[in-house]
């Protein structure tokens, strides 16, 4: 096995977990920052501290990145396959956050992977692809919306007769918590997902033949995850934070709590690896409907839930096209 090939992958793989965390850092604080809980600087450096730590806290998704989508391919072509899925979701990925649009680095990859498998004849799972990606990615926004709107809905009861003015100072204070949740949260679904690439990488190269993550390479996605979040992704948190409702501080907790909650029960119950993107979004959607319906801008709704759908096919032709590129010289 080429040498040059696996280190080419693995630094493709950190590549692509630093645009991921630049571009998905705007799940966790973009709430706190529009409703002015938190300072930008200060949002990110606590985010870019709290995707650190959340990326330590289980592995369950990241074994099903990598056994669960695709059968592990071998070889020159195994590798060449990793790193068209990786260019794949890389590309959309700086494409999506261009325009400022909050589209999910999770399922750019997953598309990525699908693609470049497809292309390298590479059996694809697609029963796997079905249950552990394609259900969540329906699912999982509509439980973010109707979370978001029933617990704002109990937060709007249960203060029915608490001083507007102070409920919101305190709401502010409550979001530090709920932030800081929410981007433990990305940490423990969004490092894994490039933790279980890089395990692929290792298998098809022979450096281990079993599915466990070593500890090196969970301290290298970590830390990529959280460099990129510090770098802060200032365009998608635009969209994020003031595009869609203009949020105040209950809606920005009753968002995040709902989100945070959803991703910790994906990852530790169910090891599906989910978008925060679609979580997040889908449930400022439901907390900031609660004012009114036409409070959501849903023009810019339907523009984010239409990029959520071709996000996966639009990384898989680009890493099909980037694999028969490559595949000329791996092949």
């Amino acid at each position: 096995m080429d040498m040059a090939a696996l280190i080419a992958v693995i630094g493709v793989a950190f590549f692509f977990t630093y645009t991921n965390g630049f571009h998905d850092s705007a799940n966790a604080i973009a709430t706190s920052v529009s409703t002015r809980a938190l300072t930008p600087r200060a949002a990110l450096a606590m985010a870019a501290v709290m995707n650190l730590a959340g990326a330590f806290l289980g592995s369950g998704v990241a074994h099903t990145v990598s056994s669960g989508i695709i059968e592990t391919p071998t070889g020159n072509q195994g590798m060449a396959i990793l790193f068209a899925a990786l260019v794949g979701a890389i590309a959309w990925n700086l494409t999506t956050w261009y325009f400022g649009l909050p589209s999910s680095s999770s399922h750019a990859l997953f598309g990525g992977l699908v693609g470049a498998a497809l292309a390298g004849g590479t059996q694809v799972i697609w029963s796997g692809v079905i249950d552990k990606i394609v259900v969540p990615m329906i699912v999982s926004p509509v439980v973010g919306l109707i979370g978001g709107f029933i617990v704002m809905l109990a937060i709007l009861w249960i203060f029915r007769r608490a001083n507007p003015h102070r409920a919101k100072r305190n709401f502010r204070v409550a979001q530090t918590a709920s932030a800081a949740a929410m981007a433990l949260a990305h940490g423990l679904q969004d490092a894994q997902k490039t933790m279980g690439i890089v395990v692929m990488a290792l298998t098809i190269s022979g450096h281990q033949t079993t599915g466990d993550i070593p500890v090196w390479v969970k301290i290298s996605c970590a830390t990529m995850l959280s460099l990129g979040t510090y770098a802060g992704g200032w365009r998608i948190m635009r969209t994020l934070g003031r595009k869609i409702i203009e949020l105040d501080p209950p809606q920005g907790f009753a968002a995040e709590a709902t989100s945070s909650a959803i991703m910790y029960i994906t990852s530790f119950v169910f090891k599906a690896p989910i978008s925060t993107t679609h979580v997040i979004t889908a449930a400022i959607m439901g907390a900031g409907a609660t004012k009114r319906i036409r409070a959501v801008r849903w023009g810019v709704a339907k523009n984010i839930v239409l990029g959520w759908f071709i996000t996966m096919p639009a990384a898989a032709i680009v890493a099909a096209l980037m694999y028969w590129f490559v595949h000329l010289f791996w092949g």
